[in-house]
């Protein structure tokens, strides 16, 4: 859902995700209950009524017009037969003027031969056919532009209109996507083909800036990305994401450099040589002990050093154990995280998670108010008092040591109104060193970049002159 949040800057609720395993586990939990009467329960209907009801229940809800479904897998897949099958049924349910299917299929190219090849697009519509769909509309993935003969013959062997063909070509950024389709007059076909009343053009001029800024950058920034799952391309996909908003903000090209933290731990030399270059670093979210004090040294570096520096969940909460340690001289400062039997937990488990045995699903999840200080860093950078933010931890910063490290210069510019937990920090005597405790990167939009990620990359920027 990253993406459809920050391409349309609308946060998504619980009801815009479904899984299989939310799919069964409802279903067997309807059945526990006696909901079925004590019928057999199958995949046919029980599984698939589970699907479609999941599906209508935003379009039910009166605000909205148009509900879109992404059914992700592949055709033929065993996986997908069920959602498939409950696709086919919804199509015959409500008729083809409310119910669009686009099938998005690979114009793959032979460079031997030097040609694309719609084989396999011809052999996915007959697979999808089989079970009882026909396609609206194909959107065609390709490398190089489709011409008129490959659209005349897609539409003749899959059953579509010559119009209903359109190139997907292989774009410089995901961001210049919504633009290609409005060339291929994609949205025109939708309108049409559910009957829908013409709609004015699009405004897309803050678009077109934001994608003149991300092409044209006035500098380059490097900030280095501390984690231990760099190897993961998508691991931290809306921290890249966010950078590249607020890189255009900024008018600079941000430069992520990726710092694997487990190969900080020991490496004294290395250390200085991968962050000595770097004009700010994030240390990046996480669970566990592997890479921790890798993280924790990458913090000491740049705190003494006046590198910029932004700290996100786990990040933040390495900030507070390395400053315990070096600066309030705190021996045995640690997260309870990693040491349980830690001298001083400064960072420790919230005191409504210390009784929990089964973990799924128990974390302090979702949006949570935040008050910040007066004339701190944070609040500069939101130009607001109060905020909403989203989490994803359980583990917290201890109060019982508040005083001491506000007495030391690291101040928690930000608390929750109700539980008092600290979400902010930020140090005093410092360019600029954030940490906080919820997950900014997740609410970053094109239309609203993340004020905290604009602030620090200004920071740095400002550190690199």
């Amino acid at each position: 859902l990253g993406h459809y949040e920050r391409f349309l800057s609308r946060p998504t609720s619980q009801a815009n995700n479904v899984t299989t395993g939310r799919i069964y586990q409802t279903v067997i939990n309807k059945e526990r209950a006696g909901d079925y009467l004590g019928k057999t329960v199958q995949v046919i209907p029980h599984i698939t009524d589970e699907i479609k009801r999941r599906v209508q229940l935003l379009g039910n809800s009166t605000e909205f017009d148009i509900v879109i479904t992404e059914l992700g897998g592949t055709v033929g897949d065993i996986e997908s037969l069920p959602y498939l099958e409950a696709l086919r049924q919804m199509r015959w349910e409500l008729g083809i003027d409310n119910c669009l299917v686009i099938h998005l299929t690979l114009i793959p190219y032979l460079s031997a031969a030097k040609e694309l090849k719609t084989k396999p697009t011809q052999h996915s519509v007959k697979e999808l056919l089989n079970t009882g769909i026909q396609p609206d509309i194909l959107v065609c993935r390709t490398e190089y532009p489709i011409t008129m003969e490959i659209r005349r013959k897609l539409a003749l062997f899959c059953n579509v209109d010559v119009g209903s063909v359109i190139e997907a070509i292989d774009a410089e950024s995901i961001y210049d996507v919504p633009l290609l389709m409005l060339k291929e007059k994609l949205d025109a076909t939708v309108i049409t083909k559910l009957r829908l009343p013409d709609r004015r053009e699009p405004d897309l001029t803050a678009w077109k800036t934001f994608l003149g800024k991300l092409k044209n950058p006035m500098n380059v920034v490097r900030i280095g990305l501390v984690g231990k799952y760099n190897e993961l391309q998508d691991a931290y996909k809306s921290i890249h994401e966010s950078f590249v908003h607020a890189g255009a903000m900024n008018e600079c090209k941000v430069e992520v450099v990726p710092v694997h933290s487990e190969q900080l731990e020991n490496d004294e030399g290395g250390l200085e040589r991968k962050l000595s270059e770097l004009d700010g670093v994030l240390v990046a979210p996480g669970f566990g002990e592997r890479g921790i004090e890798g993280k924790v040294r990458a913090v000491r570096y740049v705190r003494e050093n006046g590198i910029p520096f932004f700290g996100i969940c786990l990040g933040m909460q390495c900030a507070v154990v390395e400053f315990a340690r070096n600066v309030l001289k705190l021996e045995g400062a640690a997260s309870t995280e990693v040491d349980r039997k830690a001298v001083h937990p400064v960072i420790d488990l919230m005191p409504d998670q210390k009784k929990i045995t089964k973990k799924g699903g128990t974390m302090r999840l979702g949006a949570y108010a935040c008050d910040l200080r007066r004339h701190s860093v944070a609040a500069k950078a939101y130009k607001s008092l109060k905020i909403h933010e989203r989490h994803r931890h359980r583990y917290e910063f201890n109060n019982e040591y508040l005083e001491a490290f506000e007495k030391g210069g690291m101040i928690p510019s930000g608390m929750n109104p109700e539980s008092k937990l600290v979400e902010i920090v930020e140090l005093k005597d410092h360019p600029w060193f954030v940490g906080v405790q919820f997950h900014p990167e997740l609410k970053s939009t094109v239309e609203t970049p993340h004020p905290l990620f604009v602030a620090f990359v200004a920071a740095c920027l400002r550190h690199r002159k």
